[in-house]
């Protein structure tokens, strides 16, 4: 690839001269301009790995263009050669300071000239294979840290179906949490990082049903006080799996797994928080979760006509869930609608499309009451 230069000067001789000369060897490119206004308008279009710019110009002198150029985007390190006869110290320490690389007499077939232009040649190629290098350095790096977030996320998401696979419940059902979630956060103005890691890390909510006994967590009628307080402790077992990972990802999921059965009235588990004590994210999947286990078919229930699911998120709201978030929710409720009727989404980090359904479980009870206990 030829070396590409940027000639600029007032003088057209001087200009073709230069032209020539740094030409000559064919390792360089030069695209030459009498207007320094011109010239700059044109490096911000192109890229250039060496810049000769005159002294003494109309409309903008070398200095005031080297400062112009050093602006632009990328264009820091680009070796630039100021071409004068002034060579006294004011002008060079005002010039060093400008940005200028070297200095260059203004004198033809000058030997001086001859093995400056040539180091600058040199030099300009030098920087730009490293700058192509540290851009082919900085892609990798990219594609690996997008690769890695790309796993990370699949692990995820695979910890939470493996989880509904025991409870005999249907992948389904995490990825319309997952989506309800995100719409939550998105309309309470999240930060867009946030409402992806609330999204990502939402079918974590019940990785603690791990260690629920199968008598209790897959029994098919009412479960009794006692069962119900074994099945409650899925909240803490839930924050106790995934609580002090290095992940982001995880360690979001641990505040949702412990918090999402807390109420905005205090009378949740398990640990008895109200309002904003309790996680943001954790009283986004709350009205998520909710939703999703009222308006779907389990062996004891018919699914709840989504109206009146709504009803009762409005009738709650300021009870059992945040209302702030219950509102995010009402307020994009066609997609939401879009969602419990089976619409498909963009993959959830490609691990969506795969997923097969299987059988539904019940939760705790018949209920609605029971249905959002769980």
């Amino acid at each position: 690839m030829l070396t590409q230069a940027l000639l600029v000067d007032d003088s057209r001789s001087v200009l073709n001269y230069l032209k020539r000369h740094i030409e000559a060897d064919g390792l360089v490119e030069a695209t030459a301009f009498l207007d320094p206004v011109e010239a700059l308008a044109c490096a911000r279009e192109r890229v250039f790995d060496l810049v000769l710019v005159d002294y003494e110009m109309p409309h903008m002198d070398g200095i005031s263009f080297i400062r112009a150029f050093r602006a632009l985007p990328g264009c820091a390190d680009v070796p630039i050669a100021m071409v004068t006869s002034r060579q006294t110290d004011d002008v060079k320490m005002e010039a060093l300071q400008a940005g200028a690389t070297d200095f260059l007499p203004k004198q033809r077939e000058s030997l001086e000239m001859t093995v400056r232009l040539r180091n600058l040649i040199q030099l300009g190629a030098a920087v730009r294979k490293l700058n192509d290098r540290a851009a082919h350095l900085a892609s990798e790096v990219a594609a690996a840290t997008r690769k890695l977030g790309e796993r990370e996320e699949e692990i995820i998401l695979r910890l939470a179906l493996a989880v509904e696979y025991r409870d005999n419940d249907t992948g389904e059902h995490t990825l319309r949490v997952a989506r309800y979630s995100r719409i939550i956060a998105e309309q309470l103005g999240l930060p867009p990082r946030l409402c992806r890691d609330i999204y990502l890390a939402a079918p974590l909510h019940d990785v603690g049903k791990v260690a629920i006994p199968d008598n209790i967590l897959l029994k098919p009628g009412r479960l009794t006080d006692d069962e119900m307080a074994v099945i409650r402790t899925h909240a803490t077992i839930g924050e106790r799996i995934l609580a002090d990972s290095g992940c982001e990802l995880i360690q979001l999921g641990a505040q949702i797994a412990a918090g999402h059965h807390e109420r905005w009235d205090g009378a949740g588990y398990p640990n008895g928080l109200k309002a904003d004590e309790i996680p943001v994210a954790a009283r986004v999947v709350a009205v998520a979760d909710v939703f999703d286990a009222l308006t779907t078919r389990r062996p004891y229930k018919e699914p709840m006509p989504i109206d009146e699911a709504r009803s009762y998120l409005v009738e709650n709201k300021g009870r059992q869930f945040d209302p702030a978030c219950v509102e995010a929710f009402l307020s994009r409720w066609d997609e939401v609608v879009g969602i419990a009727a089976g619409e498909r989404a963009t993959p959830f980090h490609k691990a969506e499309a795969p997923l097969a359904p299987i059988m539904e479980s019940p939760v705790e009870g018949h209920s609605p009451a029971a249905v959002t206990a769980s």
